[in-house]
C-alpha cells in the first residue's frame, strides 16, 4: 500500500515546511509500536528530527539510527514483558462464547493496564527526563492514544498532538472526536457482529456498549487521577483526547465496515502492510 504510506507521510510532514520539525513520540509497545516505526523511518528521511521515549523493558521498542531514544527505569523486568505479551497473544486465538471471551479479555487488559499505567506514571515522574523534554522544544507529540501517557504529556509541553491508532477498546475514539457511533449499524468490539443485523443482535450490540463503558472506567479512569495529579488540575481522559489535532486511523472501509467520520480523522490503513512490486 504505497499510496497509503506516501499519503501519511504528506500530512505528517507538514510539521517543518522549510525545514525538518522536532518531533517527540510517545509509543505503545507490542504491535501498535511495528506500524508506527515505519512512519518514523519514513519521517526521518524527510529531514524530522524525532526523539522517542520508552520504558527501558519493552517487547519490540528498540533504539535505531533513525531516531533519538531516551528510555526510563520501570517496575517490572524484560522476562516479564516478554511473557505478558506471549500470554495475550495466545488469549486472542482461544474460543468460547461472547461473554467468556469478553470475560477472558477483560483479565488480561486489567494486566496490561496496571503495566502501562506504571510505566506511564515513571515516565511522568522521571524529573530528569521531563526536563529534557520541556527544554527541547518540541513542535509536536506522536502517539497511540490507546494509552493517552503521550496526551498527558503534550498537554504538560504544550504543543499540538497527532494520534496514531486503530481503534481504542471501548469506542472513546468517536466520543474523543464527538463522531456518531450508532449501535444500529456500528459493531462493537468483540461482538463479531457486522454492519447488517438483525434485531435481536441489535439489542445485543447495544447492551454490549454498556459493558464498553465499564470496560473506559476500568482501563482509563486511573489515567484521569494521574494526570490530575501532574497537571495539577482536574482532567478527564475524553478531555485529553479532544484535544488532538488529527486522528490517523489504520482503517480502510475496503477491510471495515462503514462507519461515520469526523474531518480530523483520516484514514491510513495500510501504512502498517509490507508491499514489494508484483510482477504481471
Amino acid at each position: 500500500y504505497p499510496q497509503a504510506t506516501m499519503t501519511l507521510l504528506l500530512l505528517l510532514s507538514v510539521l517543518g515546511l522549510a525545514a525538518g520539525g522536532k518531533l517527540l513520540v510517545v509509543p505503545v509497545d507490542g504491535s501498535h509500536w511495528l506500524s508506527m516505526r515505519e512512519v518514523l523511518d519514513g519521517l526521518r528521511q524527510k529531514g524530522h528530527e524525532i526523539v522517542v521515549v520508552a520504558p527501558e523493558a519493552s517487547l519490540h521498542i528498540k533504539p535505531t539510527k533513525n531516531f533519538v531514544m531516551k528510555t526510563y527505569p520501570v517496575p517490572f523486568t524484560q522476562e516479564e514483558v516478554d511473557e505478558h505479551f506471549r500470554a495475550f497473544s495466545q488469549d486472542v486465538f482461544k474460543e468460547g462464547s461472547l461473554l467468556e471471551r469478553f470475560m477472558r479479555r477483560l483479565q488480561r487488559l486489567k494486566k496490561s493496564a496496571a503495566m502501562f499505567l506504571s510505566s506511564c506514571t515513571q515516565l511522568l515522574y522521571n524529573k530528569e527526563l521531563v526536563r529534557y523534554l520541556e527544554e527541547s522544544k518540541f513542535d509536536a507529540v506522536f502517539t497511540d492514544p490507546i494509552l493517552p501517557c503521550g496526551q498527558i504529556l503534550a498537554e504538560h509541553l504544550s504543543v499540538p498532538s497527532v494520534f496514531f491508532l486503530q481503534q481504542i477498546p471501548c469506542g472513546l475514539e468517536f466520543e474523543g472526536t464527538q463522531c456518531p457511533n450508532p449501535p444500529s449499524y456500528v459493531p462493537r468490539l468483540f461482538t463479531a457482529y457486522t454492519d447488517r443485523m438483525n434485531f435481536f443482535q441489535r439489542v445485543k450490540n447495544l447492551i454490549f456498549d454498556l459493558l464498553n463503558y465499564f470496560l473506559c472506567d476500568l482501563i482509563f479512569e486511573p489515567y484521569s487521577k494521574l494526570a490530575s495529579e501532574f497537571l495539577r488540575r482536574d482532567v478527564m481522559v475524553l478531555h485529553l483526547l479532544r484535544q488532538a489535532s488529527i486522528w490517523l486511523m489504520k482503517l480502510d472501509f475496503v477491510l471495515h465496515y462503514p462507519r461515520p467520520l469526523m474531518p480530523n480523522m483520516i484514514l491510513v490503513s495500510g501504512v502498517n502492510c509490507a508491499y514489494k512490486n508484483l510482477t504481471q
